[in-house]
C-alpha cells in the first residue's frame, strides 16, 4: 500500500484489449453463478408436495436469483469505485487492505461456509451417479451395496449407516480435486471457464427446448422465436466468456508456481 492508501500496484496500466478481456473473464464468472439448474431437480426432489413444488420451486428460484443479483452488483460496484479497474479477483486477499482484521477473518469464515455448502449441493448428481452406476454394474459385491450400522457410545445408543464404498469414493474425489485446485490456483479464470462452457447448454439451451416441447409453440411462432433469440444471445455471452477465460488462462501460465494462489 503506497502513502496515498492505495493498494500496492495500482500504478500499472491496464491496456484496452486487456481490459476488454477482463470484462469477458468477469462476464463468465457471472454466468457460473446462475448454472444451478444441473442440481434444480435434485433439491425439488426433496421437497414436500403441499403447497406444490414448482411454486415452492419458482418461489425460491426468484429469491435465489434476486440475492445472487444484488451481491453480485454490489460487489462490482463497490469493488470499481474503490479499485477501478484495478480491482483485484478476490477482495478480500487481493486487496491490499487488511484492517480491521476481525472484519476479514469473518468475511473469510462465511466465505467458507458458503463454499463447503455450495460444494456439497453440486457435487451430489456426481454422488449419485457413480453409486447408482457402480451398485448395477457390481450389485454381488457387499463393499459397494451394504450400509453398515454403527453405534456411537455415550449418545443414547445413537446410530447411522455407513456404506463403505460411498465413503471412500466420496474421500477420495474430495481429496483429488482439492489438489488438482492448489495445483492449478488461477480462481477467477477457472471459474469463468466453467461458467462459460455450462451456461448456455445447461441453464439456457435445454431448459428453453423442453419449454417449447411441452407448450408446443408452433416454430415460427412469437414465443418461440423469442425464446430461441434468447437462447441465441446467451450462446453469444458464452462464446465471449470462454475467449476471455481461455485469454486469462494463457496470460496466468506464463507466471504458473503451482500451490500459489492467483486470482
Amino acid at each position: 500500500m503506497n502513502e496515498g492508501g492505495e493498494a500496492s500496484g495500482t500504478s500499472t496500466t491496464v491496456s484496452e484489449a486487456q481490459r476488454l478481456w477482463r470484462i469477458f473473464q468477469a462476464i463468465g464468472d457471472i454466468a457460473f453463478a446462475y448454472t444451478y439448474s444441473t442440481v434444480l431437480i435434485e433439491i425439488q426432489d426433496t421437497l414436500k408436495s403441499s403447497p406444490a413444488e414448482n411454486k415452492t420451486m419458482k418461489r425460491a428460484s426468484f429469491e435465489g436469483i434476486s440475492t445472487t443479483t444484488i451481491f453480485y452488483l454490489l460487489c462490482g460496484c463497490v469493488g470499481y469505485a474503490a479499485f477501478g479497474e484495478h480491482a483485484p479477483g478476490d477482495l478480500l486477499s487481493g486487496s491490499g487492505f487488511y484492517q480491521p482484521l476481525w472484519l476479514l477473518n469473518v468475511a473469510n469464515v462465511c466465505v467458507a461456509i458458503h463454499l463447503i455448502g455450495a460444494y456439497q449441493v453440486f457435487a451430489q448428481p456426481i454422488f449419485s451417479f457413480v453409486e447408482t452406476s457402480c451398485r448395477q454394474r457390481w450389485p454381488e459385491v457387499k463393499f459397494v451395496t451394504t450400509d453398515h450400522q454403527i453405534t456411537i457410545p455415550f449418545l443414547g445408543g445413537t446410530s447411522f449407516h455407513v456404506n463403505w464404498f460411498r465413503l471412500t469414493w466420496r474421500s477420495a474425489y474430495v481429496a483429488v480435486t482439492t489438489v488438482l485446485a492448489m495445483l492449478l490456483p488461477f480462481f477467477n479464470v477457472i471459474l469463468s471457464l466453467i461458467g462459460a462452457a455450462s451456461f448456455w447448454p445447461l441453464t439456457v439451451y435445454l431448459p428453453v427446448e423442453m419449454y417449447i416441447a411441452r407448450a408446443k409453440f408452433p416454430k415460427f411462432s412469437v414465443s418461440s422465436m423469442c425464446l430461441q433469440a434468447l437462447s441465441f444471445i446467451c450462446l453469444l455471452v458464452s462464446l465471449v466468456a470462454a475467449a476471455g477465460s481461455v485469454e486469462g488462462l494463457i496470460q496466468s501460465l506464463k507466471t504458473y508456481h503451482p500451490f500459489k494462489n492467483e486470482a
